[in-house]
């Protein structure tokens, strides 16, 4: 999953506009780019950022940027901005989501004397269908609202324009828009933790469905969002860095939240607790205060070289990877009794290489606690992972083994503490060598996020969500 950032000054953005699309998500993503636009011209650049830095693709294409508004993407695998020329006018565009029903878009499209020049992975690359789709609309806003209505998935986007920038949330505000101002400017962002240290101060949170207006001098509602909302709920478990806020919820403090209310309810008699990092650290630190013992590293990461996006096609060598990047501190782990905090389990191979590392290093227990619930469905909106198929997840081929169907009862076990659910927990425990193993609940997700449970899709959880 990827995110955003645009800005709109009174003078040359350029710098601005690298280093705070610098600052949005690289998890999994392998393109990013950035347009400007300056008397009517864009100007644009796209990069493949799978095997290196951001920053290092870009910084020397900077020079050639001019304009005092500009927009970029760090963007799964789609090749983004598309820049467009149509009767509406002529518009730079980013996206941020997924389109479920791209196949279907593209026939209907084509049938109508459509055309599309931009492909990823074999398929309609879909920042140009959303562009196809706002380019039916008589204006910018009628064009968004087909776009939201028609796409299945979900969809938040910046349009570049020569006014200033378009900012459309999706339709369910799965994704979350923030507007940043200081004097002088404005920003948009998908990630709050852009604004500090350019110096923007978040001014309003978009709703979904919103359409905002932004320029340098603020910005003004184009169209009115909607009460509705299915935000995801991995923004705070895993996606977000610890400074983001989404919704007026920090991500740390969820996450502190989280993990003292696990502590409280849990028996386990260790000695001390630590994180997988780095997602993992700020539930450890909760736990650990709420459990009354000391929290210590375990496990360091190891960054210098391993640049934040890199992310290798084949999951052995991703799994290799992710084993380098931690590196097990033995002089503290040499006969304690640890509960280790992480965000989720999804396959599990990396935490069972993990695991076995951390016992060979001389670890007496290893107890893992997982800031959310069990991973049953895949997910369908935002591309939490590369799954491909449901099966991937460890949670069903372990369903798959017990009951010779892996979409039976699945209901029964995604209820926390069924006979169904206390199985399938065990078996993972088995198959992953653990201690203990125990997944916050989904109760316990919703009231650290601080959101009613119908504002928040947790379809990975329960199947519950809706388009």
């Amino acid at each position: 999953m990827g995110g955003f950032f645009g800005v709109a000054k009174k003078e040359r953005c350029v710098n601005e506009l690298f280093y705070g699309v610098d600052y949005n998500s690289h998890m999994g993503t392998k393109r990013a780019g950035i347009a400007t636009v300056n008397n009517g011209i864009f100007t644009r650049s796209i990069h493949n950022i799978e095997n290196s830095y951001f920053r290092s693709k870009f910084e020397g294409d900077l020079d050639e940027f001019e304009g005092n508004s500009g927009i970029g993407v760090i963007s799964d695998t789609d090749a983004q901005p598309i820049i467009v020329n149509c009767h509406l006018g002529k518009f730079a565009i980013v996206t941020v989501g997924r389109i479920n029903n791209i196949s279907e878009l593209e026939k209907e499209l084509l049938a109508k004397g459509h055309h599309f020049c931009e492909h990823s992975y074999d398929i309609i690359n879909p920042t140009e269908m959303v562009a196809a789709l706002i380019s039916e609309g008589t204006d910018y806003v009628s064009g968004i609202r087909n776009a939201q209505e028609r796409l299945k998935g979900s969809c938040s986007m910046l349009l570049l324009t020569e006014d200033g920038i378009i900012a459309a949330r999706d339709k369910l505000g799965r994704t979350p828009i923030l507007i940043g101002r200081k004097e002088g400017a404005s920003a948009v962002t998908s990630e709050s933790c852009a604004f500090p240290n350019l110096d923007y101060s978040i001014s309003y949170t978009m709703a979904p469905a919103e359409i905002v207006e932004i320029t340098a001098d603020g910005f003004r509602q184009l169209a009115p969002g909607q009460n509705k909302m299915q935000i995801c709920a991995f923004l705070w478990t895993y996606y977000g860095y610890p400074a983001c806020e989404y919704e007026d919820r920090n991500v740390d403090q969820m996450r502190y939240a989280s993990g003292e209310a696990m502590a409280r309810e849990d028996d386990a008699d260790i000695d001390m607790v630590s994180a997988i990092p780095d997602s993992g650290i700020g539930m450890a630190l909760g736990y650990a205060h709420g459990k009354g013992v000391p929290y210590q590293r375990g496990i360091v990461k190891y960054t210098p070289t391993w640049p934040r996006s890199f992310t290798p096609s084949t999951q052995e060598r991703r799994e290799l990877v992710a084993k380098m990047k931690l590196i097990p501190n033995k002089a503290v782990l040499r006969g304690k009794r640890v509960v280790f905090c992480d965000d989720s389990i999804v396959r599990g191979t990396q935490l069972r290489d993990n695991v076995k590392d951390l016992f060979d290093c001389g670890a007496k227990e290893v107890h893992m606690r997982i800031s959310c619930p069990p991973l049953i469905y895949a997910c369908r909106y935002l591309n939490f992972t590369s799954s491909k198929s449901d099966m991937e997840l460890i949670t069903r081929r372990v369903i798959g083994d017990l009951e010779g169907d892996p979409n039976k009862n699945l209901r029964l076990y995604a209820v926390t503490g069924s006979k169904e659910y206390n199985r399938m927990v065990e078996e993972i425990r088995r198959r992953l060598n653990i201690t203990s193993l125990k997944f916050s609940s989904l109760e316990n997700v919703v009231k650290a996020i601080g959101l009613p449970k119908e504002c928040i899709c947790t379809h990975c959880f329960d199947g519950s969500s809706y388009e």
